[in-house]
């Protein structure tokens, strides 16, 4: 008899103890999805408040003028154009700047992305004399500023007789110092024995990196391409100094072309202003991710 009382005690504590732990986990998966929402719902809430100015330009590119110069505050237009834009095209030769952007961007881009990577193998997995000093000789490089070297890269290109051509846009820019340090720092990741089996297999410095080291560092690619041609795009004082005609300039030089004393040209400025931050912006959206990915990846060895 007291056999089955304890049995049946057994069995109701049990079955208290399988409710109390679908009621914690309720609980818990409750304050999971609120505190989820909550956060979904302030990312919003600050996406919004940043995006705020740019979607305020796209909707004034899309705004008539005299909708625009009134004392209502009109965000959004009643009456949507394409009307600025037409102007703008029409008002300067966007076309060729975009273009003129596209080529310089496109060609630094890639050309950053083999030279660094190429030189970051050299000081991750050659062993030369001095190749410390080098490569901090190298970062050193970092600490000055672009405007401190601007008049003798000026004259340097102009004895050249580069000015107002492709070269003097996209060659003085082939290579970068983080770049370098960039691939450096992911290449370290990798154990040098991986470079050794292959040269013991009869690889050379040059297949390696095609073969093994390229498909290894596509993160680190992505987020190099994604950072240069951001950078490159939004060139200004470079281009400004050894670019005078209008097929040579870029989306940055051309767009303040559109500037003028006329106060009804603020529109039409603003949507050449939305058609130039587009490509940018693409680029940035498509390859976030891999630009994440490629700055964090070479943090942390294993």
């Amino acid at each position: 008899m007291e056999s089955v009382i304890e049995m049946a005690a057994k069995d109701i504590n049990s079955d208290e103890l399988e409710n109390f732990k679908k009621k914690i986990l309720k609980k818990a998966l409750f304050r999971r999805r609120a505190s989820k929402l909550i956060l979904t719902i302030l990312n919003l809430f600050v996406a919004l408040f940043l995006l705020l100015p740019l979607l305020y330009a796209v909707s004034i590119a899309f705004m008539p003028s005299n909708e625009l110069f009134t004392t209502n505050l009109n965000l959004i237009p009643s009456t949507p154009t394409f009307n600025n834009f037409r102007q703008a095209m029409a008002k300067i030769p966007l076309k060729r700047f975009i273009v003129n952007s596209f080529v310089v961007a496109g060609f630094i881009t890639m050309g950053q992305i083999i030279s660094c990577s190429l030189a970051a193998f050299s000081f991750s997995f050659l062993d030369f004399k001095g190749k410390n000093v080098l490569f901090m000789l190298v970062m050193a490089t970092m600490m000055i500023p672009g405007e401190a070297t601007i008049i003798s890269n000026y004259l340097t290109v102009s004895s050249l007789k580069w000015l107002d051509t492709y070269q003097v846009l996209i060659i003085p820019y082939l290579t970068s110092a983080m770049g370098i340090f960039l691939f450096r720092q992911f290449y370290k990741s990798f154990p040098i024995s991986l470079y050794e089996s292959a040269r013991i297999d009869g690889c050379s410095n040059l297949r390696f990196i095609y073969s093994i080291l390229i498909p290894l560092t596509k993160s680190a690619i992505g987020a190099m391409a994604v950072y240069t041609f951001i950078n490159a795009w939004n060139m200004y004082l470079w281009p400004l100094l050894v670019t005078g005609s209008d097929k040579m300039r870029t989306v940055q030089i051309g767009i303040g072309m559109l500037d003028s004393v006329d106060s009804q040209s603020i529109s039409m400025m603003i949507a050449g202003v939305v058609m130039i931050i587009v490509p940018s912006i693409s680029v940035f959206i498509i390859g976030q991710k891999q630009l994440i990915r490629g700055m964090f990846s070479g943090a942390v060895k294993g």
